[in-house]
């Protein structure tokens, strides 16, 4: 009798767990990944070393200037909406959204917001527009670096790395690559 139950009770209990696993890895029912926050975010590099590219300029008068303290208003990975957030830097250029099909083979990536002009091969000379192509030279993600990219979105402003506590719990994040002005509140 208390074999059986056992085997019950870890039968139940590897079900549950299977089907958590499972619901964890697809955002969409659909497959597609609409936007970078669909993606698997075990692919996000959430902390960085803080290195600059090459080029990147300190913005000269930031909105919200290094050490500010902020709230994120985007969702670019789960746990950011609402977090609370210190400026790590703020510099003036150019920001893409793109799509890209990453070099290790994962799926498509629609969307995903931002890199910057400095983060692309060879780097422009003048802003790339909606539909160019391009080659990313940015790791935030596994499979990024190197890969053939479209331009879905093209802002001039200024970018922002930040340290900030998710609101999910995760561990702290710092130097995060890269919010937009827009994306933050004080």
């Amino acid at each position: 009798m208390k074999k059986s139950l056992t085997l019950t009770v870890l039968a139940l209990s590897s079900t549950l767990w299977l089907g958590a696993c499972g619901s964890a890895n697809n955002a969409n029912n659909d497959g597609s990944n609409s936007d970078s926050h669909d993606m698997s975010h075990g692919d996000m590099m959430h902390s960085s070393d803080g290195k600059l590219p090459s080029g990147l300029k300190e913005a000269s008068d930031p909105t919200y200037p290094k050490g500010s303290n902020v709230t994120l208003t985007t969702d670019h990975m789960d746990g950011m909406d609402g977090a609370k957030a210190t400026i790590a830097g703020a510099y003036d250029t150019v920001v893409y959204a793109i799509s890209y099909k990453p070099t290790n083979g994962g799926k498509m990536v629609k969307n995903h917001k931002w890199v910057i002009q400095e983060e692309l091969d060879p780097v422009p000379t003048k802003p790339l527009q909606v539909g160019d192509e391009t080659t990313v030279k940015a790791d935030h993600m596994k499979g990024m670096d190197g890969a053939k990219a479209t331009i879905d979105e093209v802002k001039e402003t200024t970018v922002y790395m930040v340290n900030y506590e998710p609101t999910d719990g995760g561990e702290m994040v710092k130097n995060h690559k890269w919010v937009t002005e827009d994306e933050i509140k004080k």
